[in-house]
């Protein structure tokens, strides 16, 4: 009976080998009853842990506490564990879940706990061939480290240096408490004033980051103009004291400028309400002065008098714009011939070479009947027609200058364009010299 027994139980484990194969891992491919899914209803996934404790083959697999599979296998990869489990296909979680290794009670039994994620949207669905990565697992902590690290606390670490640190802040605050509770007050009235002002902080810290995008956008430009200003600097050091110099002289010239103003404010307050009257005489004149000044253009001649002669010559207007302080400015005047008229020679030739009827010369000369007479005689010389002072001379003889201008006088320029115009208007010819407006027009 003992040989037949040892006959049969050596051909069950020959059979038992040829079923499982050539690979034999020990107790755990040993057929055990309770299996909590079957081959036919699961799917697998793998998932790596740095440290699996004590999870072994068969431990059990959960979703919210509710047992939905089992580890069908653990190997080791480089530095870290795989987990191979095997779970129902009526488990519903996405495909980026994530797993830890829990324990059931404080000294039970370890098994894999399949989460969604938490910091992350959930996406598609875990399904056979999924991997959790390294990165997605994790582990409780153990019994055994947390009594560690508790024993460590209370045997000399942090327990002894927060004792002392209490006892310091008790001698800090004692019989300071007044002052640290204002301290504390304040302390709060600034928390809350900064927190009523964060956007404006939010809003100060984005233009400022704008700021400093704008300024590394435009370093190149920056760093060329700061090149740029080197250059500029070593010459304003170069000419520092001549600046100083020309920084001292404006200051006396406005202290002279300021002692001239004083000086003579007051003669240009008089002078200002002198030319008042003035002003306002020419202000309410208004359009009468127009027609006043085209009257004056053909002095001594009345308007009518251009219907006196009819003929090719008659009616004729003309605008002339001439400036004779320009024209004969550089103009040099030939030897004037006195001839017998010697007396006043002087001030005749200064008046015709001055070109200006105004001037104190030619006023000299207009006032004295003799010297004008000699002015008269001087200006018939050929190379004096075109002369500024002679030609309103040569244009009417009979003409006296000195009354006219001792009556109330006009420029000279404007003399002799005027005198001009009263040829024109004489030796011209037209039905209507036009309106005063028209004549104003021009520039005589």
């Amino acid at each position: 009976m003992t040989r037949r027994l040892l006959r049969w139980t050596c051909l069950l484990l020959s059979a038992a080998l040829l079923l499982g194969g050539c690979k034999f891992d020990g107790a755990y491919d040993l057929p055990l009853p309770g299996h909590p899914v079957s081959a036919g209803d699961s799917f697998v996934v793998t998932a790596d842990f740095s440290d699996v404790l004590d999870v072994v083959p068969r431990s059990t697999v959960m979703v919210d506490d509710v047992v939905v599979g089992e580890v069908t296998d653990v190997e080791r990869v480089g530095w870290h564990a795989r987990v191979t489990m095997r779970v129902k296909n009526s488990v519903d979680l996405p495909a980026n879940a994530t797993a830890e290794i829990r324990q059931v009670s404080l000294l039970g039994e370890k098994y894999v706990a399949l989460l969604p994620p938490a910091a992350a949207k959930p996406e598609g669905r875990l399904s056979n061939g999924a991997h959790i990565p390294l990165s997605d697992t994790g582990r409780n902590p153990e019994v055994e480290e947390v009594l560690g690290a508790l024993s460590f606390l209370l045997s000399g670490g942090g327990v002894a240096q927060l004792g002392t640190i209490t006892r310091e802040a008790n001698k800090v605050m004692d019989g300071r408490t007044g002052r640290l509770r204002g301290v504390l007050e304040n302390l709060a009235s600034v928390v809350k004033t900064i927190d009523g002002q964060k956007r404006q902080i939010v809003t100060a810290l984005s233009s400022m980051n704008n700021l400093t995008k704008t300024l590394n956008n435009e370093k190149s430009t920056i760093g060329a103009a700061l090149d740029a200003t080197g250059p500029a600097i070593r010459v304003l050091d170069s000419q520092h004291t001549e600046m100083v110099e020309m920084l001292k002289s404006l200051q006396n010239l406005g202290a002279v400028g300021t002692h001239v103003i004083n000086a003579s404010k007051g003669n240009v307050l008089k002078i200002l309400k002198e030319v008042d009257p003035v002003l306002n005489r020419i202000a309410d004149a208004g359009t009468k002065l127009g027609p006043g000044i085209n009257l004056l253009a053909s002095f001594p001649f009345p308007k009518s008098a251009n219907a006196i002669v009819k003929g090719d010559y008659a009616n004729t207007i003309a605008r002339v714009q001439i400036d004779f302080d320009n024209l004969y400015s550089a103009l040099k005047l030939p030897n004037i011939q006195l001839g017998k008229a010697a007396t006043g020679k002087a001030a005749v030739s200064k008046c015709v070479a001055s070109q200006r009827v105004l001037s104190a010369n030619c006023s000299e000369v207009l006032g004295s009947s003799q010297l004008s007479g000699v002015l008269k005689t001087v200006c018939e010389q050929k190379n004096l027609l075109t002369n500024a002072v002679c030609q309103p001379l040569n244009a009417a003889p009979n003409l006296d200058l000195g009354k006219l201008l001792g009556s109330g006088g006009v420029s000279g320029t404007v003399l002799s364009g005027s005198v001009g115009l009263s040829r024109g208007l004489l030796d011209a010819g037209s039905d209507d010299p036009g309106s005063p407006e028209q004549l104003m027009g021009g520039n005589a």
